[in-house]
């Protein structure tokens, strides 16, 4: 029995724990609600409207504080009980478990006290952009009042200056005064918002009257003195310039001044119709174009200064270059004879005697200019410069060229002189291999020198050549030199080989009765050597040697070199 009773006890528990769960969490909703409640009763928003009632109000403002009370009198006579009401009805909802009930009654609470707080939070702001703007208003009104006599004052005291700008500006500021009126008139009748409206009003075009009074003198002189007295010495400068032989109808100066002189008179109506936007940024582009023909004129003139100093220097190396073109020709002409060119090579003086004809035209043509006053200096300068880069890059062609020329016979005479020196090297190493005193010359090392002789042979005939190929005399060279350089080497190898087998063979002498095997060693080295296979007569014989007493080849090693260095 007790096993069935225990786990009914334990069901009913947690449905009791889960009921109480449920109990705890609707008390604590319907405490935030009763706070939030609470919360939106306590705004001032009784205090707020006292103030405003405070005021002296009439129309607008009258009909929107009236708006604002009654809507606070409807929150607290009938929203705020009903809150009250549906809170009382939640908390009989807990207390009697309907949990279902009071969740749907939560929901309903929580939409009141949002709507009623959307309420609250509207008139609040309401009511303080009206307090705000009376105050804020009389401020600003003070301060507008301040500058419109400022401003009147400036305007009537330097009416000149102003020119027909003056009576628009007084006529706009004419208008002030009215408004001022009423602004006041609506004030004390409390009507503080159509206040407002005039102040914002005022505001507006307060700013853009009080910069019209401080810019126009300024932009006025600008237009009728500074910029027609900067346009003068344009003129001016320019005349003088032309008279002085300057070409200077590439700038269009002259044009360009006469169309701003048309242009200020313009500038001059749009100010009068207090349109001054157009005329700043037209004033500051003229005073930029002004400051751009200054520079333009201050350019010819240094260019001039450039031109008078280097235009009969130019010339005169011109003619220098022209002068050294003719002579590399020449002289290509007369290498020609004895040596062979390339097409590209004896195309050289030629073609760059055809460039230096073309920029020696270009260079009569500006001083034609010049002389009839038709260039402009700016324009002759840089000509200049590059005919003066041409001519030296040109120069420096021909120069280089003619260094080539002259180097040909340098480079005959150095490989005449390399192969005579080959030749004495080969000489020498013949005579080195005779002395040597060998049994006979091997098979490789004859056609060695067989070859060697050869290309010494082929490269001096390519020497003797006319024209002279010089290209082909230096590869000719190259191959005799290696040549020769392949047989020295290899007959100073062999006679060291047979020097060491010569001393090692009499070394051994003394090894011949006394070690085993030596004298059968030496025999067929011996035998070796006579039939001139020496490398094989000093392979048998060291190792001979040194099996009877190592170190011996070494000793005899440091001999040989002794000897053959002597």
């Amino acid at each position: 029995m007790i096993k069935y009773i225990i786990p009914i006890i334990i069901v009913l528990i947690v449905i009791i724990a889960v009921i109480f769960v449920f109990r705890n969490k609707h008390l604590t909703e319907m405490r935030r609600l009763q706070a939030l409640k609470d919360d939106l009763q306590k705004k001032p928003v009784q205090e707020e409207l006292a103030k405003v009632k405070g005021l002296n109000m009439n129309g607008q403002t009258e009909a929107m504080f009236e708006s604002w009370k009654n809507k606070w009198e409807n929150l607290d006579d009938q929203e705020f009980p009903k809150i009250d009401n549906l809170l009382h009805a939640l908390r009989g909802n807990v207390d009697r478990f309907q949990f279902g009930k009071a969740t749907i009654v939560e929901q309903e609470i929580e939409s009141h006290i949002h709507g009623a707080d959307k309420i609250i939070d509207q008139i609040l702001e309401e009511l303080d952009h009206l307090l705000n703007s009376e105050k804020q208003s009389s401020i600003e009104i003070e301060q507008l009042q301040e500058q419109y006599k400022t401003s009147r004052k400036t305007l009537l005291a330097h009416q000149y200056s102003f020119g027909p700008a003056a009576r628009p500006l007084e006529e706009r500021l004419e208008l002030f005064n009215p408004q001022f009126e009423d602004y006041h008139q609506l004030t004390d009748a409390g009507d503080y918002l159509k206040a407002r409206e005039i102040v914002e009003h005022l505001n507006r075009e307060g700013q853009e009257i009080f910069k019209l009074i401080s810019t126009i003198p300024g932009l006025l002189r600008e237009i009728q003195k500074q910029i027609p007295s900067d346009l003068q010495e344009l003129r001016l400068g320019h005349n003088e310039m032309e008279e002085t032989g300057f070409f200077l109808k590439h700038l269009e100066i002259l044009e360009w001044i006469q169309a701003t002189e048309l242009e200020l008179t313009e500038l001059k109506d749009k100010i009068a119709e207090l349109d001054i936007g157009t005329a700043e940024l037209r004033v500051q582009e003229i005073r930029e174009d002004i400051e751009h023909y200054f520079d333009c004129l201050e350019a010819e003139y240094n260019s001039k200064k450039y031109v008078d100093q280097y235009v009969t220097p130019v010339g005169t190396r011109l003619h220098e270059v022209l002068s050294y073109t003719l002579a590399t020709a020449r002289e290509t002409e007369e290498v020609q004879k004895g040596y062979h060119l390339t097409g590209d090579e004896i195309a050289t003086p030629l073609n760059c005697k055809q460039e230096l004809v073309t920029v020696q035209q270009r260079y009569e043509t500006i001083v034609h200019e010049l002389e009839e006053h038709q260039a402009a200096y700016t324009m002759v300068e840089g000509e200049l410069k590059e005919i003066a880069n041409d001519a030296e890059r040109i120069f420096e062609e021909q120069d280089a060229f003619s260094d080539r020329l002259k180097n040909l016979r340098i480079d005959e005479n150095n490989a005449s002189d390399t192969l005579k020196q080959l030749t004495a090297t080969l000489r020498e190493t013949e005579r080195r291999l005779h002395k040597a005193n060998i049994p006979g010359i091997p098979d490789d090392i004859e056609s060695r020198l067989s070859e060697a002789d050869e290309q010494l042979f082929v490269a001096n005939q390519k020497l003797k050549a006319v024209p002279l190929d010089m290209p082909e005399v230096f590869e000719a060279v190259k191959t005799a030199e290696l040549a020769v350089t392949e047989t020295t080497k290899h007959v100073d190898s062999m006679v060291e080989d047979v020097k060491l087998v010569e001393l090692l063979i009499q070394y051994g002498n003394r090894y011949r009765t006394t070690k085993p095997g030596m004298n059968d060693s030496l025999v067929e080295a011996e035998d070796a050597f006579n039939n001139m296979r020496y490398s094989k007569a000093l392979e048998i014989v060291a190792k001979a040697v040194e099996k009877a007493e190592p170190g011996a080849l070494k000793k005899m090693e440091e001999l040989v070199d002794e000897v053959l260095s002597k």
